[in-house]
């Protein structure tokens, strides 16, 4: 990856920002859809945080998590990292579900859930930036993960670290009622990426 994602300026991390808001949107509408419940999701913060430092910025190399990993095929390809805590699927799959949710014993309906939660957030986000750029990017099928946080990024993300040094982090606040639930969504552009969502935008890269 370039030296661009350390350098981003003001304006090219408010466009991104801009670009999580809508997506924070899109996927309120579609989880709103699923549920037939009022769902509101906000973007606290974008920022960009070195592959090594995500185990740290989700609790700790040792937490507990779940997560989906997907790959982005199209113009701009990457991949996708979807990081829950504990608590957060807990109470999302308790939601979602109707029924107290025991992680001990994850089964393949919970397991979909979380990969359905995934596959809404990613394509939210997708299609905001398919939106505002013009470009064409979808994801793969969604892979599931229930380890360590620093067991996951051995495994889903050996293949992408090799390759970027950095990923954009777009906080995500789920809220229902009076329960709020944070989840940590992380896209990491291939090579040269970031540059052609960032051009699509307007922005000079050079």
């Amino acid at each position: 990856m370039s030296e661009l994602v350390n350098n981003l300026n003001y304006y090219q991390k408010d466009a991104l920002k801009e670009i999580g808001n809508i997506g924070a949107g899109n996927a309120a509408t579609a989880f709103a859809q699923l549920l037939d419940k009022k769902i509101e999701m906000t973007v606290p913060s974008v920022d960009i945080v070195p592959i090594e430092e995500v185990p740290e910025v989700t609790g700790g190399i040792e937490q507990q998590v779940l997560s989906v990993f997907l790959k982005v095929i199209g113009e701009a390809p990457g991949s996708i990292l979807l990081i829950l805590s504990e608590n957060s699927t807990r109470n999302l799959l308790e939601m979602i579900l109707y029924k107290k949710i025991d992680l001990e014993k994850i089964d393949e309906v919970e397991i979909s859930a979380v990969k359905e939660i995934g596959n809404i957030l990613s394509g939210s986000y997708l299609n905001a930036i398919n939106q505002m750029t013009g470009l064409n990017l979808f994801q793969s099928i969604p892979a599931f993960s229930y380890d360590m946080a620093g067991a996951i990024l051995g495994s889903s993300m050996i293949n992408i670290s090799v390759e970027s040094d950095n990923a954009l982090l777009i906080e995500t606040q789920f809220k229902y009622g009076n329960n709020e639930i944070e989840g940590y969504f992380f896209f990491i552009p291939n090579p040269g990426s970031l540059e052609k969502i960032l051009k699509s935008l307007g922005f000079d890269t050079k």
